[in-house]
């Protein structure tokens, strides 16, 4: 199934590079000349959207279809595309099967995976652009100049998710300044009969956050720029010591005991629960904490600080649970209404949407809500001083925490895995027309 999710991949990429050498194809003044945009509450009876969502952000749009809906008229469904959801959509697009909106990674090489040129509609002059954060505005959803991605929560932050009353009751004070503090910490901890770490082999995705947070300082010092380029490779020291760090971790069992089994829904009751310290996640694991416990009761056991090698530095990876993008389909109508919801989420019903999601505004006229935990302000704190991920900064994203999934289950060495993930990165990188 991987060589065919990574073929479907490469097709892709191979088109956005056609499309990216197509004369015709719009540039942003043309597409700011052809793009209207509605009055998002205006009457749409009788059409119908469908919104593509992952198993973590299927229930994100549940506040903005209601009112959405209730003021136009129109009809939203939306359909879960299982794990690993990148790759299904990749796969579905590149036979034709389009949804009228999708959440997707707004970075770059994600945009390019997915053909934006030819596939997604361009969101040149979107209306919300001038609410949002200065700061934000441009940080993320841009290919070449052209906007196709709509930023709608705080963008994703690698770091450590961790259990108050945990460290509180082994006499933890304060958070580890760096990763060699983390590793100790978790020694420490495990001495004392507690799980340091809890990891999800079985639904992979999250692997690749253990690796990454030790990649935060090279990253700074250019490491993306020069695998880019070929200077530098996945087998090379940098990348490898890292993967070669979390195997030895894993190994010396400061995880949990069932890590090859264990899924996303296990870890999130796993630290709730104070069945373990520490978690290293991304934002959507806060939505799953959100969704299990109120704002009291997080604010009581859930913590947040970054973490890389020389300090509490954050790695900054958009997921696709932060923005959405608008799909091509022939159908104009349905083009502009999608472009509609994306108007109405962002506008009369962004301030509703960020209070239902206890969700901190990215909109300088919306404050944050009442109910908003710290730990969610402490990683919207971390986006500005935070290194770029290999989904930042990287051309391509090869099937990094495929591979590490492998090495938990046993199948995988470290060095298998640097090669692997190295070999398919000069396939991606070479098809987009990045390498020789």
């Amino acid at each position: 199934m991987r060589r065919l999710i990574t073929a479907a991949g490469a097709l892709l990429l191979t088109a956005g590079l056609a499309a990216c050498t197509d004369p015709g194809a719009p540039d942003d003044v043309a597409a700011a000349e052809t793009i209207t945009w509605a009055d998002p509450t205006a009457k749409l009876d009788g059409v119908q959207l469908t919104i593509w969502a992952a198993q973590n952000s299927n229930t994100v749009p549940k506040k903005v279809i209601e009112g959405f809906q209730r003021a136009t008229g129109a009809a939203v469904r939306v359909v879960t595309i299982p794990d690993p959801y990148e790759q299904g959509i990749q796969t579905k697009v590149a036979t034709g099967d389009k949804p009228d909106l999708a959440f997707w990674q707004p970075t770059a090489s994600m945009l390019t995976a997915i053909n934006a040129k030819a596939n997604l509609q361009p969101l040149t002059g979107a209306p919300w652009l001038g609410k949002l954060d200065p700061k934000l505005t441009d940080i993320t959803g841009l290919l070449d100049g052209t906007r196709y991605a709509a930023l709608v929560t705080s963008p994703a932050v690698e770091g450590v998710y961790y259990n108050k009353e945990v460290f509180a009751a082994n006499g933890i004070t304060t958070p580890p300044k760096t990763f060699d503090d983390l590793v100790t910490l978790a020694r420490t901890l495990k001495g004392k009969g507690v799980t340091p770490f809890y990891e999800m082999g079985a639904d992979r995705w999250a692997t690749q956050w253990w690796v990454q947070v030790q990649l935060a300082d090279a990253a700074r010092a250019g490491l993306w720029d020069r695998i880019n380029t070929g200077q530098e490779k996945f087998t090379d020291k940098t990348v490898l010591d890292a993967i070669t760090r979390y195997d030895a971790l894993i190994k010396e069992g400061l995880f949990n005991k069932d890590i090859k089994t264990a899924k996303f829904e296990d870890q999130g009751t796993a630290l709730l629960g104070g069945k373990t310290a520490m978690v290293v996640q991304v934002n959507s694991f806060f939505g799953q904490l959100q969704a299990k416990a109120d704002t009291a009761t997080l604010n009581q056991k859930i913590g947040f600080f970054p973490i890389a090698p020389s300090g509490n530095v954050g790695t900054f990876i958009p997921d696709q649970s932060n923005a959405l993008v608008a799909f091509q389909t022939g159908d104009d109508k349905r083009e502009a209404a999608a472009r509609q919801l994306l108007a109405y989420w962002m506008g009369p019903g962004y301030a509703d949407f960020v209070t239902d999601r206890n969700t901190v505004s990215l909109e300088t006229g919306v404050p944050n809500p009442a109910g908003v935990p710290q730990a969610l302000l402490d990683v919207h704190a971390a986006v500005a001083g935070s290194a770029g991920s290999m989904q930042a900064l990287a051309v391509a994203n090869p099937d990094l925490y495929l591979n590490l999934a492998d090495m938990i289950a046993g199948t995988m060495t470290p060095a298998q895995v640097a090669k692997a993930t190295q070999d398919q990165f000069e396939q991606l990188a070479k098809a987009a027309g990045y390498l020789k």
